[in-house]
């Protein structure tokens, strides 16, 4: 099985590998993974809270209180602040990426829309695996099992 991940922290690999279009970009932020799609010049589109200003902030964990997002594109650095981050084009064995024109094309069309949000079913890596491969997905949540209210007449015993 071929690796398609690519360390962008300098304190992991001694050089920088080249991004390319379409690349996603895992960013490794306290007790989850934020996820990116790299267009360009240093830039990458990303899910944010639509009133959040600054890029960092933007990908906290209380995006999952809300149920919009606004679509960014800002620099890289910014987005990631001091978290590492790295490429992970970690489907590319089970599903055909799109060509990078496309998914860069796809992907600055929506800069500036408010997108839905759940972190279970609509959140940033779902996003950017729809965009470089036409699947929405996320490997980071499970969905949740359905509960049912106790029955009050049955015994526990």
């Amino acid at each position: 099985m071929a690796t398609h991940r690519r360390s962008l922290d300098t304190r992991m690999a001694p050089t920088k590998p080249r991004l390319r279009l379409g690349d996603l970009i895992e960013i490794s932020r306290f007790g989850y993974k934020h996820w990116a799609i790299y267009v360009g010049g240093g830039y990458v589109v990303h899910l944010a809270l639509a009133d959040d200003i600054a890029g960092a902030a933007a990908s906290s964990i209380m995006c999952t209180l809300t149920e919009k997002a606004i679509v960014k594109k800002e620099l890289l650095c910014v987005v990631a602040g001091r978290d590492k981050y790295q490429v992970n084009n970690k489907h590319d064995d089970k599903y055909r990426p799109l060509p990078s024109n496309k998914i860069v094309q796809r992907v600055e069309e929506l800069v500036g829309q408010v997108w839905p949000y759940s972190l279970t079913s609509e959140n940033c890596e779902h996003f950017v695996n729809e965009l470089r491969y036409g699947v929405s997905r996320s490997d980071q949540v499970r969905p949740q099992p359905v509960s049912r209210p106790l029955d009050p007449d049955r015994s526990l015993s």
